[in-house]
């Protein structure tokens, strides 16, 4: 059961990469779970990019640092979660790594991805 990101790879700054999140082998869909997208860079902390929240209200919530440059989004029919992201900057380099987050009742099940690099050279 995991979840598996694609869609990293090198880009110029001011580009704009995709990055793709489905599932493996998890019994929730996409549309039942909270998403989120997570990047790390060398020597910093994993910090929140973006969230989308599971069913039909899809609010969706972002870090400072990506508001008006990224965009996450859901696609029920084919069960993935997308971070659309614009106008990249070398300070976005990092390891991307979707989340999926589901609780019912007292029980919380949490997945994460092996991640996928995303360089952004200047």
């Amino acid at each position: 059961e995991r979840v598996v990101e694609s869609g990293g790879g090198l880009v110029q700054a001011g580009g704009s990469l995709r990055l793709s999140c489905t599932t493996s082998g998890i019994r929730f869909s996409i549309d039942a779970m909270a998403m989120g997208w997570y990047r790390q860079a060398p020597g910093k902390q994993r910090e929140l990019v973006a969230t989308i929240t599971s069913g039909s209200s899809a609010s969706t919530k972002y870090t400072d640092s990506v508001k008006g440059r990224f965009t996450i989004s859901r696609d029920n029919a084919k069960n993935t979660v997308y971070l659309q992201m614009n106008s990249l900057k070398p300070e976005d380099t990092a390891v991307y790594y979707c989340n999926a987050r589901v609780q019912i009742g007292h029980s919380e099940y949490l997945y994460w991805g092996q991640g996928t690099q995303v360089t952004v050279s200047s």
